[in-house]
């Protein structure tokens, strides 16, 4: 079990941001082309994706066999898996973060990009702080690629705003609210993972993967029925008692589960990015600027196959200093693996050429000694 556990643990951080990445296109151009094109809601889509998201993280959680990593507890006789009072918190911090990022992208007037860029920005200036506040040390080219990161992020606002002149007036209170509970939400989240799970234990880290896991779709699913049930008349609870009852025979009912379990993905796939043992100043610019690279690539799609407007030019520069930054976070780790590499087999090869010089020597004196002679010194 343990070599198993060895081997997941080895998946490099890169091939979780790729599986992010391929989340995360259809997940936000899905979300976009319902709400923008199609006129749904994003209240109503709430229900529909959530409960669709709570599928895919337990069939996600058998399928890999990773429960047993899970706290357990015995309740009537049973062994059932349960959260710890930490891992508690930071899932009802991850069942925030999931409605409050699927709502972003349904903001009439405001482009997924645009809109990620605010979210991704934001998470990016956190993690460095994160970072100090548990006394961890952040490597130069992590400091270097956030700065890259926040560049392209200033670069493309600035852009943006001196093209369009109308970057800032489309955000709404609305807009700034949900932009607020996100990062808020991902603030807490990074300093229980920052305390708990980003070390050399694998264990710890899948532990507290699959008790977070198990906590935050299902809590996000109850709170949103509860919002439904006692929220009064309000256009809110409305729109999320259809997203539990007439939604469910809507023809767009097939594109908003794939949504949900696209979002699921990009649950997993982050999570696992996030809890990687290296400093969040790393991590973080890594889940981000795969994020960034598919809001890009959903973006044109969109265009290309709805007519959407086109990503401009500031946008496409962003993205190409995003691109520098994961360079820079890729290639000195790598560099540094190769040369340690390179230094093993050197010494690998200076020990053995000395393990042969001993035996060399020793094989005259023993062949003395089995002879009767004395054993000194070999003949000048």
């Amino acid at each position: 079990m343990e070599a198993g556990v060895g081997r997941r643990q080895n998946v490099s951080i890169w091939w979780f941001a790729f599986g992010y990445f391929a989340a995360y296109v259809p997940y936000s151009s899905l979300t976009k082309y319902l709400s923008g094109t199609q006129g749904v809601s994003g209240n109503v889509l709430l229900p529909a994706t959530a409960l669709a998201s709570l599928v895919g993280m337990y069939v996600f959680i058998s399928a890999m066999g990773w429960w047993k990593h899970a706290t357990h507890r015995t309740v009537l006789g049973l062994r059932i898996p349960v959260p710890g009072p930490w891992t508690l918190l930071s899932g009802l911090c991850t069942a925030a973060i999931i409605p409050t990022t699927t709502l972003a992208y349904t903001f009439d007037g405001i482009s997924i990009l645009f809109m990620m860029l605010l979210m991704r920005g934001g998470v990016l200036i956190i993690a460095p702080v994160v970072d100090v506040f548990a006394g961890r040390h952040v490597n130069w080219y992590s400091w270097a690629a956030l700065a890259m990161a926040l560049g392209a992020l200033g670069l493309s606002f600035a852009m943006d705003h001196q093209l369009s002149g109308a970057a800032a007036v489309h955000i709404t209170l609305a807009a700034l609210l949900n932009l607020a509970i996100y990062l808020g939400a991902y603030f807490v989240r990074l300093r229980f993972m920052s305390r708990l799970a980003k070390s050399d234990d694998g264990n710890a880290r899948l532990r507290y993967f699959v008790e977070e896991q198990m906590v935050a779709t299902p809590a996000l699913v109850l709170t949103l029925a509860a919002m439904a049930l006692l929220g009064g008349e309000g256009a809110l609870s409305r729109d999320l008692a259809a997203g539990f009852t007439t939604f469910w025979s809507s023809e767009f009912l097939p594109v908003a589960l794939v949504i949900g379990v696209m979002s699921q993905g990009t649950g997993i796939f982050g999570g696992l990015i996030l809890l990687d043992k290296r400093e969040n100043t790393y991590c973080v610019p890594v889940n981000r600027a795969s994020s960034i690279l598919a809001g890009l690539v959903a973006s044109y799609g969109l265009w290309l196959f709805l007519g959407n407007k086109a990503p401009g030019i500031s946008e496409l520069v962003g993205a190409g200093m995003i691109i520098g930054a994961l360079l820079l976070l890729s290639l000195p780790p790598l560099l540094e693996k190769r040369s340690a590499a390179r230094l093993l087999a050197q010494a690998t090869v200076a020990a053995g050429s000395d393990a042969g010089s001993v035996s060399g020597h020793a094989r005259p004196v023993a062949s003395r000694a089995i002879s009767g002679e004395a054993a000194g010194p070999p003949p000048r």
